[in-house]
Parts: C-alpha cells; structure tokens; sequence
C-alpha cells in the first residue's frame, strides 16, 4: 500500500509515554487530546471502565477526524477486584503502596481502533499480572519524594524507578503495563491494512 493512500493515524492521549510507545513501530502518527469524564460508572466492572474509556477516547477524537486511524487505550489497576485510582498526592500513594506491598495487582489496559473510513473498531483488554515486594514504609516514602508518580494508577511507574517496587511482571504483552500494548496493537494495525515493513527496500 502506498504511503500516500495510509490513513492519518491519530494517538488519542496526551500521555508522553504512549506516545514514545507508539513511536517505536516507526509509523507517522499525531497526538490528541480526548475531552471525555474518566470517571467509573456505578457497578461497572474495572475491565468494563477500561474498555469503555479506550472506546470513548478514540471516538472523541475520530469525530473531530473523519477517515482516521485513532488509537485509544485506558488502563485501571485493581486489588482483589476494586479499582485503585490515581492517588492525586503524597498521602494517597502511600496508602495505595502499602495496601499492595507482598500482594499481587491485576491492571487492565483497554485498546481500542478505531477505523474512520469504516467505522467500526477493535477492542482489546490486555491484563499485567504485578507483584510488588513486601517494602518497609521508609522506602515507599522514598520511592514517592523521588518520582512523584502521583498521576499514575498505583503509584509505581514501571518505565522509572517504580520497577525496584516489583516482585514479578506477568503479561502476554510487556509493553501493556506502561500503558500501550504494543502486540495487540500491531495486530489490529495489521487487519486495518497497515504495513510495518517497506519490502521494496
């Protein structure tokens, strides 16, 4: 497929690490914003908050951008079930840290594409399996002074220091836990038509 008859790919996310993420398959890409409530809906499960979000984001921004490729993905950490948020301050990330200190944490992350020339999408939950050490309260006071990881869910940014927090990374796909899972995402970039490798070169 000719370069010139690709869509426009859209990342719908402000965060700088999806976007670095994304930058590793080498396909031009732009970065939005999406203006949507994150906020969980009454009942809702935390893979159902996640997938919903990941939809949510990339239909914003595939509304502004008729024909587009646009890539939304949410993630919702969880212990024994319920959601652990972003913790906003110092206070509540301690607290999130000690609660999963020697526990095992699940974190969906939601991806969705959505294809504007079409519109449909593909959606996707793909779940990290964290185990955090068992850390006295002095080195998670530490950990947090140093990485302020306070809009992070969970408190530990793996991509930083958070990672000398965990035990254990268990996931069919590693890039899933920073926020955008790379192996599921190429797969639906595949069967929207997307090439990856130039075999004329």
């Amino acid at each position: 497929m000719p370069s010139s008859t690709l869509p426009r790919l859209i990342l719908a996310s402000s965060s700088a690490y999806r976007r670095e993420l994304l930058g590793r398959l080498r396909l031009p890409f732009e970065a939005m914003s999406p203006d949507i409530d994150e906020t969980p809906h009454p009942g809702e499960t935390p893979e159902a908050t996640a997938l919903r979000l990941a939809r949510e984001k990339a239909a914003a921004v595939a509304l502004a951008n008729p024909g587009a490729l646009v890539i939304g993905s949410d993630q919702v950490a969880t212990l024994d079930g319920i959601q652990i948020g972003k913790p906003g301050d110092h206070a509540r990330a301690l607290a999130q840290l000690q609660m999963m200190r020697g526990r095992r944490v699940v974190f969906h992350t939601a991806l969705c594409l959505w294809d504007g020339r079409t519109g449909t999408a593909q959606v996707e939950n793909v779940q990290v399996f964290v185990t955090f050490r068992d850390l006295p309260d002095a080195e998670l006071d530490a950990y947090l002074r140093i990485e302020q990881p306070y809009d992070c869910a969970g408190s530990a940014k793996n991509e930083g220091l958070g990672i000398a927090l965990l035990e254990r990374i268990d996931s069919s796909d590693p890039t899933a836990l920073t926020g955008l899972p790379l192996i599921a995402l190429t797969g639906m970039l595949r069967r929207a038509g997307m090439p990856f490798f130039n075999l004329q070169q």
